[in-house]
């Protein structure tokens, strides 16, 4: 190896100390104030800047600038309040950009405690920028301010650096005192050296070097910096409030100081938490949080809607179920990334275009195999001793979720952990749920919903919540009596003399699993809490075909989760509260008596007995009420039920959001003068969006009865072929209705066509249609994760079922608009017979009505 290419510092003298500077060198500056910094930054730029030499200032500090206005150096400015993220991928960008053999000059790092308030993310961005101005042969400045920092993130800067240099000050002279030299050595070089003159004079007594030390205090144990500035924040604070310190405006001052460092950045929560949080809130959630950062949006949505709800009343109290949970803050995602040497991948996927995907399945497949360093390992082994072996979950909580705009439903994943086992096996499961979900944020799902919501250059830091799983055990399994998701306005309604200013909840038996998620032949309760006994079904025989028959459950045993038959569970003696949830199936026993067959009680769970006999529709109408007020927003909630040996309830309260609401709550004129001739379609009810009056430009129709006799693989061809269709859809411009047989979006294609969220994301109008001939029936998914994605992305849904009386369905009408399907479906004939696409000329304006109030839709063809 050769020897390596020498720059001078700009002071002879410190350059017959150090040895030089070397290409490739990281130099950081340990000063009393940024004045010092900038005299040794003026001296390398007096003697390197120049047309030869490319040299750049990283300015994003508040101290005043350490270059004003020099001909040969480019000022890059960084907005260091946009995250450590962005604040990491602007500077690597830019580095990258300028490659080889360029000077840096950044502004000093410990500025950066007033924007993140943590030192541990200083050192992350240390770690993951010097390495790689190694790699690309620069020499880049750097400063911090003594005794400011952590020993843990000194001790970091000092690990990664090549060269630590600290200046001081004594009874008015100048010292420098090298720290750090890679690979450099002189019998004098770490020893203190006094400024004279021009010369840098190595102070090599022991005598004096020790009277030195003394008098600067070097080795006095600061407990504090023990402490990450974060740590320092908080306890700081803590102590004002014990001592009664703080006036209420000071006070106030300190809420929403901590709140944007590690409560929010969305302007509309941080007013709540301004009107609800106390001080004292702000220092509990503090005592329960691992690591640093955000604890982010679901979290915060919990714990908000808590403490609204005790305010509004100390009722609540009695029915609330207490909560214990934790929280991961989102610095631990980062610094797992950093640790498992991680980042420099993540950089790559998020500047990649064309094969993002391929980048970011790469680094899921990393990320899942990380290890946590020792100082989370620990902290994460002290929760799970608290929780013992109840069953906890492990929920996304990102920043950018749960907040006024943009909810992320079911994007990112959240993983049950039974925790049954040694310390150690509970830490495998554990930790394994966390990979699972910090890989989640790059599923092709989660990249799509980003991009559609202009969201991929937006810092998404991922935080976690932990919450011990509310229910208890009942043999085997540990489960909620009940579950749901409920919604303090409800746009779908089936009966006008439904309210939907009262909301509505989904309800299931077991974990909230079945409420959140659209079902694969099952069905959760609808209840629209003005009238919960009025069902979306004709009949009895149709409303026991629409109840659930399946239960999710934690098998203690076995450690997993499971679905398992309700009548399995009824008939192992299981408590499931039937007589207060559900009916007698009398006729259905009655039948298997006639045939001879043992007797057996048959149940199904329509919960009627519970709303007929309780004041639960009440109790969550006023609970989503007063959330709403508050909020001054509709809101969604998601929920456990408990039932209490003296008869009454507890509520735990798992989540609260802004309910993102679509199409206009106020009356649209469906016309009553359409001739039959001009009707494409009209229903009654079954339709989610809101009234509605809009031009239809396209209609995308996948046949029913055909595609029922498809095999398996074929059906999933007809899912990727509508993706491919969907991305050619411009929807600012073209209006496209997607209809088709069953359900959409289910994972099973004897239910419907399986596509995924992204590959009908372009749609603005979703149809399903029902035959009970072909056992398509559609799913009223209002409250999943699937209806939360229609919302955010404006897609209307409807159901049509041709076989009722009052629905009017003339698709063949519009043969005279089909075009042909795309050249690559040419090769798959049956695809020709299955989907169909119209689109209609600017002079053909197709119209969709829809109206809430009469509960009617309808697409037709105006008169000429």
């Amino acid at each position: 190896m050769g020897q390596p290419q020498t720059i001078s510092t700009g002071f002879p003298s410190l350059d017959d100390v150090i040895q030089f500077l070397w290409m490739g060198d990281n130099v950081v500056f340990q000063v009393k104030d940024i004045e010092v910094y900038q005299r040794f930054v003026q001296g390398f730029i007096h003697k390197n800047a120049g047309p030869h030499r490319k040299m750049i200032y990283i300015r994003f500090a508040q101290h005043p600038p350490l270059i004003t206005c020099h001909e040969h150096i480019e000022l890059f400015p960084v907005n260091a309040e946009r995250g450590f993220e962005e604040f990491c991928t602007q500077i690597h960008e830019k580095i990258t950009l300028e490659g080889r053999d360029v000077f840096y000059i950044f502004d000093c790092l410990s500025e950066l405690l007033d924007r993140w308030a943590t030192d541990t993310m200083i050192g992350n961005f240390f770690k993951v920028t010097c390495p790689y101005l190694f790699e690309l042969n620069t020499i880049a400045y750097f400063a911090t301010y003594k005794n400011r920092n952590s020993f843990h993130t000194t001790a970091v800067i000092r690990d990664t650096t090549q060269v630590l240099i600290d200046i001081f000050e004594a009874e008015g002279q100048t010292y420098i005192h090298p720290i750090k030299m890679w690979k450099r050595y002189t019998p004098t070089l770490f020893f203190p050296h006094i400024e004279e003159g021009d010369a840098f004079l190595p102070v090599t007594s022991s005598a004096e070097v020790a009277f030195l030390n003394a008098q600067l205090g070097e080795y006095d144990d600061n407990p504090e910096r023990d402490l990450d500035y974060w740590d320092r924040l908080f306890l700081k604070a803590g102590q004002l409030l014990a001592a009664k310190a703080l006036t209420h405006s000071e006070e106030k001052n300190h809420i929403r100081h901590l709140a944007r460092i590690f409560l929010s950045r969305d302007e509309g929560i941080l007013q709540l938490i301004d009107e609800h949080f106390s001080l004292q809130d702000i220092l509990s959630i503090k005592s329960r949080l691992i690591g640093s950062g955000f604890i982010g949006g679901k979290s915060v949505g919990m714990l908000l809607a808590r403490k609204i709800l005790v305010q509004d009343s100390d009722d609540w109290r009695k029915i609330l179920e207490p909560h214990d949970s934790f929280y991961i803050g989102s610095d631990v995602f980062y610094s797992y990334l950093i640790d498992n040497n991680l980042w420099q991948l993540k950089m790559e996927q998020r500047r990649a275009k064309e094969d993002a995907l391929a980048k970011a399945a790469q680094l899921q497949e990393k990320i899942l195999k990380g290890q946590f360093n020792d100082f989370i390992r620990n902290k994460f082994l002290r929760m799970l001793e608290y929780f013992g072996q109840s069953p906890i979950i492990v929920r996304s909580s990102s920043l950018l979720e749960d907040g006024f705009g943009n909810a992320f439903p079911g994007k990112y994943e959240s993983v049950f952990c039974i925790n049954q086992g040694t310390l150690e096996e509970r830490y495998h499961m554990f930790t394994q749920a966390i990979r699972e979900i910090y890989a989640s944020t790059l599923s092709e799902e989660a990249l799509a919903y980003r991009e559609k919501h202009n969201l991929s250059d937006t810092e998404e830091q991922m935080a976690l919540l932990v919450q011990r799983v509310s229910g208890s055990n009942k043999g085997e399994y540990f489960f909620p009596d009940l579950a749901g998701v409920g919604f303090s306005y409800n746009t779908y309604v089936w009966d006008n003399r439904i309210d939907p200013q009262a909301g509505m909840i989904r309800l299931v038996l077991g974990l909230g699993t079945r409420a959140v998620d659209r079902l694969e032949g099952d069905y959760a309760r609808i209840a629209a809490l003005d009238r919960p006994l009025s069902v979306p079904y004709d009949g009895l025989e149709n409303f026991k075909a629409f109840t659930q028959s399946k239960i999710d459950v934690l098998n203690i045993r076995a450690n997993s989760q499971e679905t398992v038959s309700i009548q399995d569970l009824l008939q192992k003696s299981l408590e499931l509260y039937q007589t207060q949830f559900a009916e007698r199936d009398w006729a259905t026993e009655q039948r298997l008596r006639d045939l001879g067959r043992a007797p057996q009680e048959l149940w199904f769970f329509t919960f009627n007995p519970l709303f007929a006999n309780t004041n639960i529709a009440q109790i969550f109408s006023k609970l989503m009420k007063t959330l709403e007020n508050a909020y001054r927003h509709p809101v969604d909630i998601e929920f456990t039920l408990n039932l209490r040996r003296n008869g009454d309830y507890f509520i735990n309260l798992l989540q609260c959001r802004p309910l993102q609401i679509r199409g206009s709550k106020h009356q649209v004129h469906v016309p009553e003068e359409i001739p039959l001739s001009h009707t494409i379609f009209k229903g009654v009810g079954n339709f989610m969006g809101g009234s509605l009056s809009t031009r239809v430009h396209k209609i995308i129709f996948v046949e029913p009865l055909a595609y029922s006799n498809l095999t398996q693989s074929q059906k999933y061809e007809v899912a990727r072929t509508i993706g491919k269709l969907n991305r050619q859809i411009d929807k600012e411009s073209t209006t496209t209705l997607l209809l088709g047989p069953g359900r959409w979006g289910s994972r099973l294609p004897a239910l419907g066509v399986p596509v995924s969220f992204a590959e009908i994301n372009r749609i603005s109008l979703l149809g399903e249609i029902g035959y009970q001939q072909t056992g398509f029936l559609p799913d009223v998914s209002f409250g999943t994760h699937f209806f939360q994605d229609l919302v955010e992305s404006g897609i209307f849904y409807l159901a049509l079922f041709p076989e009722k009386k009052e629905t009017v369905y003339q698709l063949e009408s519009l043969e005279n608009y089909a075009e042909p399907l795309p050249e690559e479906c040419f090769d798959k004939p049956y695809l020709q017979k299955i989907l169909q696409v119209y689109d209609f000329p600017a002079e053909i304006n197709l119209q969709f009505v829809s109206d809430v109030a009469s509960q009617r839709f309808l697409l037709f063809l105006p008169i000429q």
